[in-house]
């Protein structure tokens, strides 16, 4: 007999667990990243313009398909069209999270090592730290070792299920890591010179923005929020009719865009104040930040709280993902909630092994003339979740009936719905314009810039 269905046990409890699927490695150092690269503040305004005005309605409408039907992903779309071939959307967002997990849990592995690493010290010379970055992911052994210990510690919340695992998890481990980030931007703020990355990261100089910056800021935003990956619609799923789905999706937004904010006020500020280019590549986490630690006073303790942070991010992220791929196996193969993570883990044990012996051991063997390592990242960024996300604003927006979106939006008439009309001409016409750019973008097919 089907045990009843868990559920979060309040609001305050889905908000976590959704910032903390939102909140990732990519807001440590992929926004620093693209902010230092595109331009400063004027990348950031635009950023935040998509989120209000593109994402919050996408995020709506991953929130009013998985809490109509409290199911699964897959379960969601054959419940809501029935008889018809939607039930693919699903489909692709639980192979979107097992491509991504397949390569994250990887990355997330690499934090590890480099929390460890920080008890020692890092050294002060950029060249001795990129070769030992390089002898690190290319090892046959300790990137899988610190890749499957990630993976367990995940597996092992979500088997305690949703309100006893996911949500106790992330109501501990969401302000330990608002707070270790709040430190380290506190501590990086006094150093001399670092007012200047502050005024990179608040002063907007609109003339860099280019049709690169636009593009670059519009996929950010999109990305940033776990939509199209079927996180959301499978947490939405355990969201009780009476909570406000409103405003837990822009009370998520707005926390995942101040993380992102604060994250480069923990790492711009240092950047210019030891005199690195503010564009400096993905090899800021492991190589640049590391450098400036090392010449910092107690610099080993502030490196292992950044990268404690690291891993913070790292597991709620992969919590959710793991979620999406379990809850279909529990649901439509009707496994134990135990069973189904296990299995799950077990496929990820094997990507993300194969994932990381494509830095070394496998570097020869490529599959379109990618690594696995890259043609999992590939594979999810540029193709199933741009698909992902787009089938799913076509289907609200075109599919489900309008009396059901404005009542999951209004938690059957107990809230009120603001810019419903707005809303929904985003999700039905902005959205998969703006989402079909990103795709045919990402795959090569136009050129903006």
């Amino acid at each position: 007999m089907q045990q009843p269905r868990d559920h979060f046990s309040s609001q305050f409890g889905v908000f976590l667990a959704v910032v903390g699927s939102a909140v990732g490695l990519g807001n440590f150092w992929r926004f620093p990243y693209m902010v230092g690269t595109h331009g400063g503040a004027a990348y950031i305004i635009l950023y935040l313009v998509f989120v209000v005005a593109l994402c919050l309605p996408i995020m709506f409408s991953e929130f009013i398909i998985g809490r109509r039907t409290q199911s699964n992903v897959f379960g969601a779309f054959k419940k809501l069209a029935p008889g018809t071939g939607w039930w693919g959307i699903g489909l692709l967002s639980v192979a979107a999270s097992i491509a991504i997990l397949s390569f994250y849990c990887v990355v997330g592995g690499w934090t590890i090592e480099y929390m460890i690493q920080s008890v020692v010290g890092f050294s002060s010379d950029v060249g001795v730290l990129g070769h030992n970055f390089s002898s690190f992911v290319e090892s046959p052994v300790r990137p899988i070792l610190w890749h499957l210990l990630l993976l367990g510690m995940s597996a092992v919340i979500v088997v305690g299920g949703i309100r006893n695992g996911i949500e106790k998890a992330c109501k501990i481990v969401m302000p330990f890591l608002l707070l270790m980030v709040i430190f380290l931007a506190i501590r990086v703020l006094f150093l001399p010179g670092a007012g200047e990355g502050v005024i990179f990261l608040f002063k907007p100089d609109f003339s860099k923005i280019t049709a690169e910056t636009v593009l670059a800021a519009l996929g950010q935003s999109f990305f940033s929020l776990s939509l199209g990956m079927g996180c959301i619609i499978t947490y939405a799923s355990y969201v009780k009719k009476e909570a406000n789905i409103v405003k837990v999706s822009v009370y998520t937004s707005f926390a995942d865009v101040g993380f992102s904010i604060l994250c480069g006020l923990a790492i711009m500020p240092a950047v210019f104040a030891f005199g690195i280019l503010p564009s400096e590549g993905p090899s800021l986490a492991f190589i640049t930040l590391p450098n400036i630690f090392a010449q910092l006073p107690f610099g080993n303790a502030i490196a292992f709280i950044f990268f404690a942070g690291l891993t913070v991010a790292a597991l709620t992220s992969v919590i959710s993902l793991i979620e999406v791929v379990a809850a279909y196996f529990t649901e439509e193969l009707k496994l134990t909630r135990r069973t189904a993570v296990i299995i799950t883990a077990s496929i990820i044990v094997v990507t993300g092994s194969l994932s990381s012996l494509s830095m070394g051991a496998l570097k020869g063997f490529t599959i379109f003339g990618k690594g696995i390592f890259d043609m999992f990242d590939y594979l999810a960024s540029n193709i199933l979740l741009p698909l992902g996300g787009l089938s799913i604003v076509i289907f609200v927006g075109w599919v489900l009936n309008k009396s059901v979106v404005k009542d999951e939006l209004s938690s059957e008439g107990r809230h009120r719905v603001p810019f419903f009309k707005w809303t929904m001409f985003v999700i039905k016409f902005i959205a998969p314009i703006a989402i079909t750019i990103i795709f045919l973008s990402a795959l090569g097919l136009i050129k903006l810039f």
